[in-house]
């Protein structure tokens, strides 16, 4: 076999040797020789030229005798014949030359290839984002590593109760074999819920953290672009990366973004959109993995009455934690984590700071802090006080003063009745939460004064009694305006619009209306996560156009009785009103303790609570 091999080899070799020496005779027998134009004119006139053949630039031929090398083909450049007649006259030997167009030639072709090429790269970059448009189906997820989290559950405070749901997350992923012995498996998916600002991310990363696995994070907008099919691909890609690196964690942000319900754009909108496809491969995912194989799902969202039910039934997203607003505790626990950044001044104590920041969520207490120092910063200051805390609850609360918005003496006096309307209610008014401050410096956008209350404690449920209260210090105000000057303004704008959702939601949706008996009329429009703005969507209408004419007329009937009430107790308390209007117009700015003295009540004493001032 071997020297079958060497034979073949060997005649490979001979033939194609054979073949380039007959090439080279044929070459040699085909050889052209480039001659002036001068010494082709003396070979016509020789008589050694057999043919010739003649273009616009050359002139080739074959000789009757070979040339001194051995060719008997001739090429030449032609010469204008003109200029060669007077060459001939004075025995001149010359030759044509054309100029050379090659790289007029290459730049020619290669100048609009690179134009092309250099706008298909910038335009994939500008649709594909990484790596151009052939990478336009990978994944854009970041990974993080133990090391590059830097977060533990250290880091996070005020949310114990989903610190321990997510604890036993963390022990699946160092311990998985510990529960699987009992033939229990790990949900697949948690899903973070919870408003804005609560943790949720910071949440997901404590896990990674903890665990000490690789972290995938990804947000749901990211997974959708312009072309159809592209978010299921990334969605295959981010699955196909975590399950190379088991035991991780994959964690979506803004899940609502990705898995919105399906169907709910119409009867056409269609099944077959990017969304959908892109959901619908997330499904497929989730479905196809292992719980035991060390790979876990962590979703968040702030609005998880519009995704789609196939997301969290069990199999998937079937465990939820809810990381809620922090109670007055909470926010002490997040507040010690922020302020061991922040240089202090004796007197600053976290449960004071807890107390003026009722409904704050993780971040704005964040935000807080840093607010507080810069205040503290700006004033040259050596450490921040509780002063620059309450500065910077006012400035995240109402806005940043605006001193340079002058207003004219009327409007400063018809501000301060009506800022003094809202105090003087309040502080008449049992259980109503205690006001701190009242101000006729414009703030933020529209307030041309502001009345800040702030609540003993958190409250969770409300009477209709204390809902009518409440209406009572929004109508202030208002009150204030018409006992005074007997007109009305577009100064409380925003009270009535607040006034009129309290009034509505008593009549529609907590049964509070004895007409309209105990019967829900309409949903709540907000997301239960949302603040008392965040409506989600249209109120949906389940009744007749009678009820409707009945609701309409008891929510006026409701806000015109409370604005009655309110009138009376202003009333009764005119001359406080006054005394306490023009005392601000002074000011600009009256503290709690000076309210109490115009609503007939002395400063809090040792226990607490505000005294009643003797009459006099």
């Amino acid at each position: 076999m071997k020297r079958d091999s060497k034979f073949n080899m060997s005649y490979w070799a001979a033939a194609a040797l054979a073949i380039l020496l007959i090439q080279y005779v044929v070459s040699l027998g085909q050889q052209v020789a480039t001659i002036p134009y001068s010494q082709f004119q003396q070979l016509v006139r020789d008589g050694k030229v057999v043919e010739a053949g003649v273009s616009d630039r050359f002139i080739q031929g074959t000789l009757k005798e070979p040339l001194p090398g051995g060719e008997t083909r001739f090429a030449t450049t032609r010469v204008e014949p003109e200029i060669a007649e007077e060459l001939d006259r004075h025995g001149v030997r010359y030759t044509g030359r054309i100029e050379s167009t090659l790289f007029r030639d290459i730049l020619s072709l290669l100048l609009p290839i690179a134009l092309f090429v250099g706008v298909w790269v910038f335009l994939s970059r500008r649709m594909g984002a990484q790596g151009g448009l052939m990478q336009i189906g990978k994944s854009k997820a970041k990974v993080y590593v133990e090391s590059d989290t830097g977060v533990t559950f250290a880091d996070v405070a005020g949310v114990d109760e989903a610190k321990d749901e997510l604890r036993e997350i963390v022990d699946f992923l160092k311990e998985p074999d510990r529960y699987g012995r009992l033939g229990g498996r790990m949900p697949k998916g948690v899903l973070l819920v919870g408003p804005p600002g609560t943790g949720k991310t910071l949440l997901a990363k404590a896990v990674a953290g903890e665990a000490k696995v690789p972290f995938f994070s990804i947000s749901g907008a990211e997974f959708v672009e312009m072309f159809v099919g592209v978010g299921a691909a990334r969605v295959r890609d981010l699955f196909e990366q975590a399950r190379g690196k088991a035991p991780a964690i994959i964690f979506i942000d803004e899940l609502d973004a990705l898995g919105r319900a399906r169907g709910v754009g119409g009867p056409y909108a269609g099944g077959h959109s990017e969304a959908e496809q892109t959901l619908n491969q997330l499904l497929v995912e989730m479905d196809g993995f292992d719980s035991r194989s060390g790979l876990v799902i962590i979703a968040a969202t702030n609005r998880p009455e519009i995704l789609d039910p196939a997301l969290l039934r069990a199999g998937r997203f079937d465990r939820q934690v809810l990381v809620d607003r922090p109670d007055k505790g909470g926010r002490v626990q997040i507040l010690n984590v922020h302020l061991r950044k922040v240089k202090l001044a004796p007197e600053v104590d976290a449960e004071k700071v807890a107390a003026l920041t009722p409904g704050f969520t993780g971040a704005d207490l964040a935000n807080l802090a840093n607010e507080a120092a810069l205040l503290a910063t700006r004033r040259g200051a050596e450490a921040v006080t509780m002063a620059d805390f309450n500065n910077a609850v006012e400035r995240i609360i109402a806005g940043l003063e605006k001193r340079n918005r002058l207003l004219n003496p009327r409007e400063r006096e018809i501000v301060a009745h009506h800022e003094m309307g809202h105090a003087l209610v309040a502080l008449a008014l049992p259980g109503a939460d205690p006001v701190h401050k009242v101000s006729i410096i414009p703030r933020g956008v529209g307030a041309l004064g502001y009345t800040i209350q702030r609540p003993t404690e958190d409250r969770f449920l409300m009477t209709r009694e204390e809902l009518e209260h409440k209406m009572m210090v929004l109508l202030g105000g208002r009150a204030a305006e018409l006992l005074v000057y007997n007109h009305l303004s577009t100064g409380a704008s925003d009270d009535l619009r607040r006034v009129t959702d309290i009034a509505r939601g008593m009549v529609t949706r907590y049964g509070m209306s004895e007409r309209l008996g105990n019967v829900a009329y309409e949903r709540d429009g907000r997301s239960f996560l949302a603040g008392q703005d965040g409506m989600v969507g249209p109120r949906e209408r389940d009744y007749g156009e009678e009820t409707g004419n009945a609701i309409d007329a008891e929510v006026r009937g409701i806000v015109d009785g409370v604005l009655e009430r309110t009138l009376d107790l202003l009333r009764e308390r005119r001359d406080a009103l006054e005394r306490s209007a023009r005392r601000l117009l002074e000011k600009e700015t009256l503290d709690e303790a000076e309210l109490l003295t115009f609503a007939g009540r002395a400063p809090a004493g040792p226990a607490g609570a505000a005294q009643p001032v003797p009459a006099k």
